[in-house]
């Protein structure tokens, strides 16, 4: 099967030319690279073409997480599809092989993610947060693992993610005019179809942020807007509060093994920003729109928001 690396950029110079120089060693040779650049004003087109990238370029407000993904998938010449987000780093040369290898290895399987490692410079909230989202084993999950894990069924993060094209195609490949979440939204209906998700453990890269109070608080906005306006989601596969303590359990006990004290008080405070702004962004709806979007990470998704709402009016 043909292998195709979609990248979507915006003002990406300095982390596309790692990613790329990392792709262009793998064992596994993507038989194209496509970057759809959202109207970049710095040197990431210039990068992307000295790699060899093929690159489709969009006017700034036409980028949709949901919608991009899917216009790149139609145009791409693999039936396995790997999208990466511009910011992520290979942590070896065979992270390409290991992704898709559960997918060409089982036709039940649609889809599967990597596992994404603390970049160099994450601080020890970030790196546990990572080393808790994605743990060293394998696994494949179906339709009937939702009583077991909840919300977690569904998730999956397109920073570094691989599909069967047909599989994706199935399933009308990936829902627009999301806030964000296209990633989790497609894992749903995939598993709906009977479709199988795996977690490669094997395929690593780097990639984690440093988030101030400010982008913690707006993130978990995000994530109550998504949440509120896909319930189907969480009526198919329930909440994830029980994650949630674990959560909280886990990283004080992290930062207390670590002997990092001044950061457990900073722990505690993301943890109450994070729950205030995912039940804000819950009730969205009951708040003026002005005041969602300045809550919020995607202001141009508001925008955008509006606009389309005030053309159906």
């Amino acid at each position: 099967m043909k292998l195709t690396v979609i990248i979507p950029t915006r003002n990406g110079q300095d982390t596309l030319r790692e990613l790329l120089a990392g792709l262009s060693i793998q064992t596994l040779t993507p038989d194209e690279i496509l970057v759809i650049d959202s109207a970049s004003d710095d040197q990431t087109v210039e990068v992307a073409t000295r790699f060899g990238a093929r690159v489709h370029r969009i006017a700034l407000d036409e980028f949709d997480h949901g919608g991009t993904r899917s216009m790149a998938a139609r145009m791409a010449v693999g039936e396995l599809l790997v999208f990466m987000t511009q910011d992520v780093l290979p942590a070896s040369r065979q992270l390409l092989e290991k992704l898709v290898e559960p997918i060409v290895n089982s036709a039940e399987i649609a889809a599967s993610y990597a596992r994404q490692l603390p970049a160099f410079d994450a601080d020890d909230i970030a790196t546990h947060l990572r080393l808790f989202n994605y743990p060293e084993q394998s696994a494949v999950k179906d339709l009937n693992d939702r009583s077991r894990l909840g919300f977690q069924a569904v998730f999956l993060s397109n920073s570094c993610a691989a599909y069967r094209r047909s599989s994706l195609e199935a399933i009308g490949y990936f829902e627009s005019n999301l806030i964000f979440g296209e990633d989790s939204a497609a894992a749903g209906k995939l598993l709906e179809h009977g479709e199988r998700i795996a977690y490669a453990a094997d395929a690593r890269v780097y990639h984690s942020h440093n988030y101030s109070w400010q982008e913690e608080f707006r993130r978990y906005f995000d994530i109550g807007v998504f949440h509120r306006r896909q319930r189907w989601l969480l009526d198919t596969y329930g909440g994830a509060s029980g994650r949630g303590v674990d959560y909280i359990r886990s990283g004080l006990t992290y930062l207390w093994r670590r002997r990092n004290y001044r950061m457990i008080g900073d722990f505690v405070v993301r943890v109450g920003l994070k729950f205030c702004g995912y039940r804000l962004g819950r009730f969205h709806t009951m708040l003026p729109p002005r005041l969602a979007a300045r809550l919020s990470m995607n202001g141009r998704w508001w925008r955008n928001l509006a606009a389309a709402e005030s053309k159906q009016d």
